[in-house]
């Protein structure tokens, strides 16, 4: 068995010193039968540790119904076989551009506090989770060398005694391993989100000697790393696709290296944020501002791209870091096989989005306001609320406050418009008597920032005129529930391209790695043999959801597209990567 410990200066291996080149690659963006090569392409890059997150909201979707915990250790198990190792990031927050930050939409008290109801929430969870990690540690003879106290949490608060327990906690549930924290590189950042006498860590992605300077004035002893450098970025839906130039990023690089500093690529490979899991930041210099939805792909622009093949920016690193290997790198492994023959799909059923409701909703609810996803139990998904505007009276504005976040309006039973945020007003004023349907979509949950946390849906009620609405009818719709469609009414499609379940099949010829394009379609979810690819939305930049090979059968695969809007009735299509 090994030691692994904080030094003055350096972190040390059996008392010698050594320097972690780590990466991160997220288990829960990767097929499992994909993670050993993501895995052995961080070995190729030059790197010898990964790091990874841990999403607590997929795991533990319901109070106390926890779904594969074990995940992580399946992946630290596979890390340790690719030669790496590891540091885990196990919240309970964890940012990640990922559904609500990590948190349970269902978590109680003040998240992020000392709260005792959120305490208890985490200490039960981390009671499950953390047997994954304990066993897996370096001087149990696994692959953890480090694990992290919340994340980036001068970010966000500045309750010390919620981190200081937090790292007890940690260290009471059999944690031996060094404990960190990781934060911007700025004053209150570093003292709102530090523990004393747990390591401190920065996160950027350049102006190294600024940020570790910044560092050393508030912790002048210990190792020095960036645990977060960012070498790429994420996109957002309506955005423009973001990149950043490998040359620049490897320049970077060098400089945290030249510091004498360990490293964490933020990200090695991205992966994709499958099933709806994607977040949202809010625009603006503290936040607070528009809705930005995150794109399905995690692609980052990193050095080993979505679908696992080295970019220009992987070989720009690897010839960095071998500077640092102490001997010859192995050779990246063969990339997955691509697809070699596909097509498009043959749509042969359909089912209204009225009849999806009512076969895999959950329970009717009424009250005089609207209520949340949060109270109806729905964490990514869509709701249908109903008001009736009283009559007669005469044409007013119908305004939906509190919209979180998109929703398609229909009166009388007719489209009447799609209301969004910043748009929460109908552009035709509403007569009564009218029934008003409006069915409304979370776009994801805040991941960063003051406003993680909101509720979804209609958060402040529905007016007419200045008059509210009330006796609101509410059903939810998880997107957990359409795993099983047996009980759809299905009939065939007419062509139209209406709103509802599309259900078919498309021939696939050598199965492996493929895109499926929508051209057409507005927006909405796809499954391929029961597998959630994650949103597809026409509003770009994304055009097309990553399909990994093991998702697939030689010969016929079931497909089935939830479009949210209407399409063009043009067919889906799967081509190869």
């Amino acid at each position: 068995m090994s030691e692994f410990t904080v030094g003055d200066t350096d972190f040390l291996l059996d008392g010698r010193p050594v320097r972690l080149l780590s990466g991160a690659l997220h288990y829960f963006r990767v097929h499992e039968a994909q993670w050993g090569h993501r895995l052995r392409m961080l070995r190729a890059m030059g790197l010898n540790c990964v790091e990874t997150y841990v999403p607590w909201n997929r795991h533990e979707p319901r109070p106390g119904g926890f779904r594969d915990v074990e995940a992580l250790g399946r992946f630290l198990d596979a890390a340790a076989e690719a030669g790496l190792w590891a540091i885990v990031r196990p919240g309970p927050y964890i940012c990640a551009e990922w559904e609500n930050g990590g948190l349970p939409h269902w978590v109680p008290g003040r998240a992020r506090t000392r709260d005792g109801r959120f305490v208890a929430a985490v200490e039960a969870w981390f009671a499950r989770l953390l047997p994954q990690v304990v066993s897996r540690q370096i001087d149990r003879g696994g692959p953890v060398v480090l694990v992290q106290v919340e994340n980036e949490y001068g970010s966000y608060g500045s309750d010390a005694r919620y981190l200081a327990g937090l790292a007890e906690l940690l260290r009471a549930l059999g944690v031996t391993v060094p404990l960190f924290t990781s934060d911007g590189p700025e004053d209150h950042m570093l003292t709102g989100g530090s523990v004393p006498g747990v390591l401190a860590t920065v996160n950027f992605g350049s102006h190294a000697r600024e940020a570790f300077r910044t560092l050393r004035a508030h912790r002048p002893d210990g190792p020095l790393m960036c645990m977060e450098f960012w070498c790429g970025w994420f996109d957002h839906w309506g955005a423009e696709h973001v990149v950043r130039d490998p040359a620049d990023a490897a320049k970077a690089l060098r400089e945290v290296l030249g510091c004498g500093a360990s490293v964490n690529l933020y990200m090695a490979h991205g992966g994709t944020s499958f099933a709806g899991w994607a977040g949202a930041n809010r625009g603006g210099e503290l936040h607070d501002g528009p809705l930005e939805p995150d794109v399905t792909s995690y692609d980052y622009d990193a050095p080993v791209d979505e679908a696992g093949r080295p970019t220009p920016k992987f070989w720009a690193f690897r010839e960095v870091l071998a500077e640092y290997a102490g001997g010859p790198l192995p050779e990246p492994p063969p990339p997955p096989a691509p697809l070699a023959g596909g097509g498009e799909a043959v749509l042969t059923a359909w089912a209204p989005l009225e009849a999806v409701l009512e076969a895999c909703g959950g329970p009717e609810v009424s009250g005089p306001v609207p209520p949340t996803f949060e109270e109806l139990d729905v964490d990514r998904g869509l709701v249908r609320y109903e008001v009736t505007v009283p009559g007669p009276r005469r044409p007013y504005p119908l305004t939906v406050r509190g919209l979180r976040d998109l929703a398609v309006v229909y009166v009388d039973g007719e489209r009447a418009g799609v209301l969004t945020e910043e748009e929460p007003r109908l552009r035709e004023p509403v007569a009564g008597h009218a029934r008003v349907e409006l069915w409304v979509e979370s776009l994801g949950r805040v991941n960063y920032g003051p406003r993680c946390g909101e509720a979804k849906g209609i958060t402040g009620g529905i007016l007419h005129e200045r008059q509210y609405l009330h006796d609101v009818r509410a059903r939810g719709l998880r997107l957990d529930d359409l795993e099983e469609v047996s009980a759809v009414p299905f009939g065939a499609p007419d062509g139209s391209g209406a709103r509802g379940l599309y259900r078919g099949t498309v021939t696939v010829r050598g199965a492996g790695d493929a895109l499926l394009e929508l051209p057409g379609w507005t927006r909405g979810f796809v499954w391929l043999n029961g597998f959630n690819l994650g949103r597809y939305w026409s509003a770009g930049p994304q055009r097309a959801l990553f399909v990994p090979g093991p998702v697939l059968v030689e010969g016929e695969n079931e497909i089935r597209v939830l479009e949210l809007e209407g399409a063009s009735g043009r067919a889906p299509v799967l081509r190869s990567v």
